[in-house]
């Protein structure tokens, strides 16, 4: 029986984009260890996990280059290859938000006010929940195009995609949250680090929303 790994001569066509979102995912799930250790003063984890997402980040741009070399120009299943190159675009920023998260915390020492601190650690965790979530669902590729985008691989798809718009939506609540404590905090708080929080807060949510946009996009991939 002819697949479609065997159509390529044995390599999976995007086994590239698969393990680019696997070096993603493990570079965004340090990031909760990374305000962990912000919101408890420990400065040497901080700075530890700083350097391991910078390093993952590195080994993401790699992978990414890679995967635009090899990815087929002309493909023999229903799969336009700029689609997947919009994918591969979201999953990269995933990794450039865990870095900007981990630089900005390194190149200045942040007051993080005692109201915010728990809720950051849980909006990261949930953020990169949703980042591992869409993870399960790039892994469900190669399956897909094994059975022609069809039968019950579609529909662990679907269902994994609308847990990752649940997730999603619970990372924007808490994210919202942690807003309107930033808020009503800016009295008390530098000019400096009040924008800066903001910006802060906004790239983990980012995490999740462009984790959601990878989840999207494969949707809709699968739907044409």
């Amino acid at each position: 029986m002819t697949t479609i790994t065997s159509l390529f001569g044995g390599h999976a066509p995007f086994s590239e984009l698969q393990a680019h979102m696997r070096v993603v995912n493990e570079c965004a799930s340090h990031t909760p260890a990374l305000m962990r250790a912000l919101v408890d003063g420990n400065q040497e984890t901080l700075k530890e996990k700083a350097k391991l997402i910078f390093k993952l980040e590195e080994q993401a741009d790699t992978l990414k280059h890679a995967c635009r070399l090899h990815l087929p120009t002309r493909l023999f299943m229903p799969v336009d290859r700029r689609d997947l190159l919009d994918v591969l675009q979201f999953q990269d920023i995933i990794a450039d938000r865990a870095e900007d998260i981990a630089g900005i915390f390194l190149q200045r020492e942040m007051p993080t006010p005692d109201p915010m601190k728990e809720l950051l650690v849980e909006l990261t965790e949930k953020c990169v929940d949703v980042v591992g979530m869409t993870t399960k669902v790039i892994e469900l590729f190669d399956e897909l195009l094994e059975v022609g985008f069809r039968g019950k691989v579609v529909e662990r798809v679907e269902a994994l995609v609308t847990e990752i718009n649940i997730a999603e939506g619970e990372a924007d609540r808490l994210e919202r949250e942690l807003s309107r404590i930033l808020f009503s905090l800016e009295g008390e708080l530098d000019l400096m680090s009040v924008v800066l929080w903001y910006r802060i807060l906004e790239w983990i949510g980012d995490l999740a929303d462009y984790a959601e946009k990878v989840g999207n996009n494969f949707r809709l991939i699968i739907a044409r």
